[in-house]
């Protein structure tokens, strides 16, 4: 699903769709799987994945209603990017388990490193 791309991401492609929610999902399968192969040793639960769209890093949690390969990202997200006519499949970057933190703790100043 997710080949190296570089030191801080991994490659991938997925259909981007729009979605009501307040936070991009992915399918609650294929999160946990991903989750437990590339971010080892956190917990899937405390820690989000991190996925670049375009310019936008997104906190990406699972979510049993979002089909298979597939990114549900929230409308006013996916407005400020260049994905057109969606469902569309794209290229997304999975940041790695460090680059995520890293971007995570800028998010939110008030985390707990290493948490």
């Amino acid at each position: 699903m997710f080949d190296l791309f570089s030191s801080g991401y991994y490659l991938g492609r997925l259909y981007i769709r729009p979605s009501a929610d307040e936070r991009a999902t992915l399918c609650r399968a294929q999160y946990e799987r991903v989750h437990r192969s590339l971010y080892e040793d956190r917990d899937a639960d405390d820690r989000p994945l991190v996925m670049k769209l375009d310019t936008t890093h997104l906190p990406v949690r699972p979510a049993d209603r979002t089909p298979a390969n597939t990114l549900a990202v929230p409308e006013g997200i996916l407005e400020a990017t260049s994905v057109r006519n969606p469902p569309t499949l794209e290229e997304v970057f999975l940041a790695t388990a460090d680059r995520a933190e890293q971007l995570l703790s800028l998010a939110s100043p008030s985390a707990p490193r290493g948490a």
